[in-house]
């Protein structure tokens, strides 16, 4: 198939004179430099924190992890208090949500969830043998949904947000 050029072909004939001004793309477009504000002491303590970029199977072992520490935690410090565990999980969603790197972006939603419920495991009231285990497991999760699907939720709409931001820059 034949290309068809968009620009018309450049025989040499097109050549300012000598000593006549050049186009702002031959001078090299630069702008004049805009004049900043600097940024509010909060934004400026932010970007002095770690900005960690996990891969997606990273992203998923750091939030799988930390919950099953948070949930020993809780588990050895106040016994089987969920609230508390929730409470916990919701940092922990926009901390992985953050620091996936952008090539990844879509695992953030799909790994917390799935943490939630490893780190429930030590939270979770059980019984004697696996099936009294299970039950506390099942029980947990159905009446800890509410911070399972904030936390989630949370996860989804930073990752929307930063999905739509790359897209915006690659468009530019």
């Amino acid at each position: 198939m034949e290309q068809h050029r968009t620009r018309p072909p450049h025989n040499g004939t097109r050549r300012p004179a000598p000593g006549a001004p050049l186009p702002a793309q031959a001078r090299g477009g630069r702008r004049p430099p805009l004049s900043r504000r600097p940024a509010p002491p909060v934004v400026r303590q932010l970007r002095r924190l770690p900005n960690p970029r996990l891969t997606g199977l990273g992203g998923g072992l750091f939030c799988t992890v930390l919950m099953l520490l948070l949930g020993c935690l809780i588990s050895l410090l106040f016994g089987s208090a969920l609230t508390a565990y929730g409470v916990l999980y919701l940092p922990v969603c926009v901390l992985t949500a953050v620091w996936i790197r952008k090539a990844d972006l879509l695992t953030a939603p799909i790994v917390v969830p799935i943490a939630f419920a490893v780190g429930l495991l030590a939270v979770a009231d059980t019984s004697k043998g696996a099936s009294g285990h299970l039950m506390g497991l099942f029980t947990a999760l159905a009446t800890q949904a509410g911070w399972l699907y904030a936390g989630t939720l949370t996860a989804g709409v930073i990752t929307l947000v930063r999905r739509i931001r790359l897209v915006r820059e690659r468009s530019r």
